[in-house]
């Protein structure tokens, strides 16, 4: 699948990715309950804490300027490291500003990656290539996370929850230390513009980034309160439901990947942007917990679909534009988390439909600005990478 120069690349990338998830995910499963359990958190508290978690993402785009004192991947491992770093101190800082000054560390960490990471693969691997490393990756993802949970699970009956934090935790710097000691890089990648700029031709790839962003928001914040807090969802099925959600995106994911070269970017967009409008008008009005669990199933996979506006952009830009435009890209996926829990959160309190609601218009939103998306005829700017 690879050349040999390419290989080093993928990787660093898969072992960065599988140390991300292992934080990410660990930290997940984790907070909540440390939250109420040992630091006895409110509903106030919980959401700011969720505001510090997403500024991180809203200043995504001053990883350019890190870029012009260190090497992209070496960004990459730096940003594992730091989100290592935030999740193992997480147990030690028993308070509301402990839990949200380790929640920015980590934060910073794991959106820093998640830049680099999506611009290393787009200027090491080929258009062709691509769609396919990226549903590896995603595929490892799910894996990781169900790894994650098994770490849980083990630790759980034998140490507290500052042990966990702190294990998962020293299992993410490590990782991240390796990969501080590699270079996958080599010579024939065209230099990287390092400044700040939008351009008028990536409009589009703007606009489908940030209305990505706001129906991500949309699902993060509600539809797992919605599956706890209407259908009454126990701990244990959410954790059944987390383990069958990650072992279905580990076959789908690559399966993606081949989609969107066999049928292009348009068409698995606009099969996105259709099942996201079906999944919140269901979410809105669902009457039995099977449905709802479905729905969580099908969202999650769609939501990897968004890998088609990625690629998409890929072929569509300069080759030196693409780390600076993907940071911008970044942070306008995340314009949405500054507002958009604050005032769904407000819309439920009305009606708990009314953001399901708001979901399916962005998707109608999104499903129109699909219809402009097209591929230059050349096929591509890496494609020969």
């Amino acid at each position: 699948m690879f050349a040999a120069h390419q290989k080093p690349m993928f990787r660093f990338l898969a072992v960065l990715t599988a140390a991300s998830m292992v934080g990410m995910q660990g930290y997940g499963i984790l907070f909540n309950n440390f939250a109420v359990e040992t630091v006895h958190l409110e509903g106030q508290h919980i959401g700011l804490t969720q505001s510090v978690r997403e500024i991180p993402g809203f200043l995504a785009l001053t990883a350019v300027y890190a870029m012009m004192v260190i090497r992209e991947h070496r960004l990459a491992a730096l940003s594992i490291v730091l989100l290592g770093i935030g999740v193992g101190l997480t147990g030690f800082f028993p308070s509301f500003a402990g839990v949200a000054l380790t929640t920015l560390v980590m934060s910073f960490g794991f959106h820093y990656y998640e830049t680099a990471n999506q611009s290393l693969t787009l200027q090491y691997f080929s258009t062709h290539l691509s769609p396919l490393v990226m549903g590896r990756l995603r595929s490892l993802a799910a894996v990781s996370s169900i790894v994650s949970a098994g770490i849980i699970w083990v630790l759980g009956g034998y140490v507290g929850y500052r042990g966990m934090f702190l294990i998962l935790g020293g299992v993410v710097v490590c990782l991240g230390v390796w990969a501080m000691f590699q270079d996958p890089t080599h010579e024939s990648i065209p230099p990287q513009r390092l400044r700040m700029f939008l351009k008028r031709r990536y409009w589009l790839y703007y606009a489908l980034t940030f209305m990505s962003g706001a129906r991500r928001q949309v699902f993060m914040v509600f539809s797992m309160f919605l599956l706890v807090k209407m259908f009454h969802f126990s701990v244990r099925e959410m954790t059944l439901l987390f383990i069958i959600n990650n072992a279905i995106n580990w076959f789908i994911n690559p399966l993606i990947g081949r989609a969107i070269n066999a049928f292009g970017e348009r068409l698995l967009c606009s099969i996105e942007y259709i099942g996201v409008i079906a999944v919140f008008l269901t979410y809105a009005y669902a009457s039995s917990k099977g449905m709802v669990a479905a729905m969580y199933i099908i969202d999650c996979i769609l939501y990897n679909f968004a890998v088609a506006i990625r690629t998409y952009f890929q072929k569509i830009a300069d080759p030196q534009d693409i780390a600076p435009t993907s940071a911008v890209g970044f942070t306008i996926n995340h314009v949405a988390a500054v507002f958009l829990p604050a005032l769904g959160g407000y819309l439920w309190m009305i009606d708990y439909r009314i953001p399901f609601l708001g979901g399916a218009a962005l998707g109608v939103i999104s499903l129109a600005l699909a219809q402009f998306i097209r591929i230059p005829a050349h096929g591509g700017t890496a494609a020969a990478r």
